[in-house]
Parts: structure tokens; C-alpha cells; sequence
């Protein structure tokens, strides 16, 4: 077996203070793993009983500090738009250039939405990219209800009142 890397008081003294700064449980649980090795010279068992997690969770997390640095400890969280193909100011730009047409009472073509986003980013993307970006700046689809050109109203009220009634009540 392998002798461990050791942790320097400098590094030590580092730990002691994330300790004290962390915000989530997963947090404080990566940086008490080091700080157990550092503080008490506990092997990856004991550190993994001690923090309720598995030796070898325990093991990735010590030898990823020691190649990595601070960085791997505080986690990212969850959540976010990690992997966007244009910047929320980006997607606001193309769609200021539709808001004329929409404002003016005109329909608004995804498809012609679709093909603007493709030139900017340079690639094909599905409709359904279309239809997010929409929702995150909040556009959302209205339609107007269907009606005949030729519609009678006054007829239908009309035949509102004098036909008979659809069910028979009990």
C-alpha cells in the first residue's frame, strides 16, 4: 500500500476555515473528508464511517483535492442552464427583432423564429429549443378563437333558446 500524500499546516488551516464557510451539507461533508485526514490522520474506513459516506466516495474526493486544489469541494449546485447555445441577452436581441410584427397584431411564425436562431448560432436546432427560448422570455402562444367568416349569431342565440334540451333531467 501506498504511503498518503501528506496535507501541509498551510492546506490544513485552509480546511479549517471552509469548514466554517460551507453552505450545503455536501460541502461541509467533502471538505470534513480532507479535514479528518489532515486534523486526525484517519484512514479512508474510519473517514468514510465518520461521515457516513463509502470509502471509496471518501478516496476520489481526497486524491481529486490533492490534484485539483479548493476548487473540487464547493460544489456548483444544481440547476442552471449549463449547456445554452445563446446568452439569455442574445436570445432577448433576436426576439426584440420579432416584437414589432407581434405588436403590430401580426402572427408570429416559429418557423421564421427557427430559421433566425439557426443563422445566429450556426447550427440546426429542433423547434422545441424554439419553443423554450419563448417561454424563458415569457411569449406564449395566443390564439384567437375559431370561428366560421360567415358565422350567424343572431341565429345561434336564437337556436339556443328554442331547441330542446340535450338530456333529460332526472
Amino acid at each position: 500500500m501506498r504511503t498518503p500524500k501528506a496535507i501541509s499546516d498551510q492546506q490544513q488551516e485552509s480546511l479549517r476555515n471552509l469548514l466554517g464557510q460551507t453552505k450545503t451539507k455536501a460541502d461541509f461533508q467533502r471538505v470534513q473528508c480532507l479535514w479528518l485526514r489532515a486534523a486526525l490522520n484517519m484512514n479512508p474506513v474510519d473517514t468514510a464511517k465518520a461521515v457516513g459516506w463509502s470509502q471509496s466516495t471518501v478516496k476520489i474526493i481526497q486524491s481529486r483535492y490533492l490534484r485539483e486544489g479548493e476548487k473540487v469541494l464547493l460544489g456548483k449546485g444544481r440547476g442552471g442552464r449549463r449547456y445554452s447555445n445563446l446568452t439569455i441577452n442574445q436570445e432577448k436581441e433576436l426576439l426584440d427583432s420579432f416584437l414589432e410584427k407581434a405588436k403590430s397584431g401580426g402572427v408570429l411564425v416559429v418557423g421564421e423564429i427557427k430559421i433566425a436562431y439557426e443563422e445566429l448560432f450556426g447550427k440546426k436546432v429542433p423547434k422545441s429549443t424554439i419553443y423554450r427560448m419563448l417561454a424563458r422570455h415569457g411569449w406564449r402562444k395566443i390564439d384567437p378563437r375559431s370561428k366560421h367568416s360567415r358565422t350567424d349569431f343572431a341565429a345561434q342565440e336564437e337556436f339556443k333558446k328554442t331547441s330542446l334540451p340535450s338530456s333529460r333531467k332526472k
